[in-house]
C-alpha cells in the first residue's frame, strides 16, 4: 500500500524499498520481524554482555508479563475509511515530534557495539526520532550530542547521592541541547538479575557506562587521583555515588530548581504515583517496569497503562515503555492512552548485530509496520486511536459480540 505522508516521511515506502532491493539481489541484512533479533543477539554477544542486554530480573516473569499484556489485546480494523494521507506526528512535552516513538535510555551500550551511543544517536537523528541520553552512557554526553546535530534529544537521570554531581549533570545536559529530563525512579537498587550474577559480570566494574561520571568536574573533584591513574578508585567512587533509596517525593523540588524544562518520572506503575507526580509539579510520567529488569513477578506495564492515563488526566503527558517489539505494539500502547512510546531492547539488538545501520533498520521497520497497521485499521493519525480500536482477547468459547 503506497500512501502519502501528511507531514514528513512515508514510512511505508520502506516496504517497497525492501522489495526493490530484493530484485537487485540485496535482501535485508536483518529480519523484518523484530521479534527474531533477540535470539540472534544472544548468539552474537559474549556470555557477560548478553545478560546485560537480553537478561531480566529473576526467572523473567515480569519480562514475559510485558509481552503477555500486549497479547491480551486485539486490534479491531475498520473498513472503507479514507487513509490515503497519514500523519504520524504528535505533540509531547511541549515538542512537535514526527513520530510517537523515541529511543529509550539504555546504559553501557559499548557492551553491544564499539560505536555505542554515537551509532544509536546518529541513527535516531537521521530518522527524526528522539534519542534519550542515559546517565550511564559509555560515551560522554557532549560527544553524543555533537553527532546528533539538531536531532531531538532528552536526558535520563540516575539521581546521584551527591547533589553537586546531579547539578553538574543537569547543567551539562541542558548545555547539550536536551529538552526534557527523564528521572528513573525504579533503580535505586539493582534488581536480582541471575543472567548477570551467574557470570559475575557488571559493565560498570570495568568502567563501561561511566563516561559521564569520569568526565564530570563535580565527580572528579571527589577523587584523590585522576581516573587514568587509579581507575579502581574511580569505579569505587562511582558506586558510592550511585543510587539513593532514601529519596522521596519531596526531593523532586531540587530537580525542579535546577532543570528549567519538562520533568518526566520514569518507572510509574500505580495511578496514585501518577497523582503524586501531578501534585509535585511534574510534566509527565513513563509507565515502565524497566523492561522486567527490576522486580520479578511485577505487573506488565501495559496492564497498568489505562489506570495511569486516567489518573493523569490532561495534567501529565503519559509515555510508555517495557515490551514494545513491533508496530502493532506501538498502536496498542497509543490506543490505551500513551502519547509516545520508548523503544529499548530492539534497537540495542540492531546495534549489536549491525551497528548504526542496524539501529536504522529497527527504527524504519517498526515505524513502517506501525504506519501500515494504523492505516489498515482505518486510522490516519495517532490522535484517532483510543480504546475503541481494541478489544480484550476473547476467552475460549466466548464471542466478542453477541
Amino acid at each position: 500500500m503506497q500512501g502519502e505522508a501528511g507531514h514528513g516521511m512515508d514510512w511505508t515506502a520502506f516496504q517497497h524499498e525492501i522489495f526493490r532491493d530484493g530484485l537487485a539481489g540485496a535482501p535485508p541484512r536483518l529480519p523484518t520481524d523484530l521479534n527474531r533479533l533477540e535470539a540472534m543477539t544472544a548468539g552474537r554477544l559474549g556470555s557477560g554482555p548478553v545478560g546485560t542486554v537480553v537478561g531480566a530480573a529473576g526467572d523473567g516473569r515480569t519480562a514475559r508479563a510485558n509481552r503477555e499484556a500486549f497479547d491480551g489485546w486485539r486490534i479491531v480494523p475498520r473498513m472503507l475509511r479514507d487513509v490515503r494521507v497519514r500523519d504520524l506526528s504528535v505533540e509531547v512535552l511541549g515538542r512537535h515530534l514526527r513520530v510517537p516513538v523515541a529511543l529509550a535510555p539504555v546504559g553501557a551500550l559499548a557492551v553491544a557495539h564499539p560505536e555505542a551511543e554515537k551509532a544509536a544517536a546518529r541513527a535516531a537523528a537521521a530518522q527524526g526520532v528522539p534519542f534519550v541520553l542515559s546517565s550511564s552512557s559509555s560515551t560522554p554526553m557532549e560527544e553524543v550530542a555533537e553527532v546528533m546535530g539538531d536531532g531531538e534529544r532528552w536526558f535520563q537521570l540516575y539521581w546521584a547521592k551527591d547533589r553537586e554531581i546531579t547539578k553538574s549533570f543537569l547543567a551539562r545536559a541542558a548545555a547539550c541541547g536536551c529538552t526534557a529530563l527523564l528521572v528513573t525512579l525504579d533503580t535505586w537498587l539493582l534488581g536480582w538479575r541471575p543472567a548477570d550474577l551467574d557470570q559475575a559480570y557488571m559493565p560498570f566494574l570495568h568502567g563501561v557506562g561511566t563516561a559521564n561520571y569520569f568526565t564530570d568536574p563535580a565527580f572528579l573533584a571527589g577523587l584523590a587521583a585522576p581516573v587514568e591513574e587509579d581507575p579502581e578508585a574511580a569505579v569505587a567512587h562511582f558506586f558510592r555515588m550511585s543510587g539513593d533509596p532514601g529519596k522521596t517525593w519531596e526531593d523532586l523540588a531540587f530537580l525542579r530548581e535546577h532543570w528549567k524544562g519538562p520533568i518526566v518520572l520514569k518507572g510509574i506503575q500505580h495511578p496514585d504515583d501518577a497523582r503524586n507526580a501531578v501534585d509535585t509539579g511534574m510534566d509527565g510520567v513513563v509507565v515502565s517496569n524497566h523492561g522486567g529488569r527490576q522486580v520479578n513477578g511485577a505487573v506488565g506495564s501495559l496492564d497498568v497503562l489505562p489506570a495511569v492515563v486516567e489518573a493523569a488526566g490532561d495534567r501529565l503527558d503519559v509515555l510508555f515503555d517495557s515490551g514494545i517489539r513491533t508496530g502493532d505494539d506501538v498502536l496498542k500502547a497509543l490506543a490505551l492512552g500513551a502519547r509516545t512510546v520508548l523503544l529499548g531492547r530492539p534497537y540495542v539488538y540492531g546495534l549489536a548485530l549491525d551497528g548504526e545501520p542496524g539501529v536504522e533498520h529497527v527504527i524504519r521497520t517498526l515505524l513502517a509496520e506501525f504506519e501500515l497497521t494504523l492505516a489498515l485499521s482505518g486510522c490516519t493519525r495517532p490522535a484517532e486511536l483510543g480504546p475503541h480500536c481494541l478489544v480484550r482477547a476473547p476467552a475460549a468459547g466466548r464471542a466478542l459480540w453477541s
